[in-house]
């Protein structure tokens, strides 16, 4: 069983994740200066593929903390 809430982000440094469930994820862009949060709920196929990826590091995704997250929030 995972313990949620996992964070993730791009190699890129572009985009923050925190993944609250096997469905469900937040998501701040990171664009110029301007920072863009959504919120996701994985309905369809590719969708759940992607949260999958995140959770289990595969590239482009890497580690995080809720520190570097909360970060991009506040920016």
């Amino acid at each position: 069983m995972t313990d949620y809430p996992i964070y993730r982000k791009l190699s890129n440094q572009k985009s923050f994740y925190r993944i609250t469930s096997d469905t469900e994820f937040e998501e701040i862009q990171c664009i110029g200066t301007a920072r863009i949060k959504a919120a996701f709920n994985a309905e369809k196929y590719p969708e759940f593929l992607r949260v999958k990826e995140m959770i289990s590091c595969q590239p482009p995704f890497e580690l995080s903390t809720e520190m570097e997250y909360s970060a991009q929030k506040g920016t």
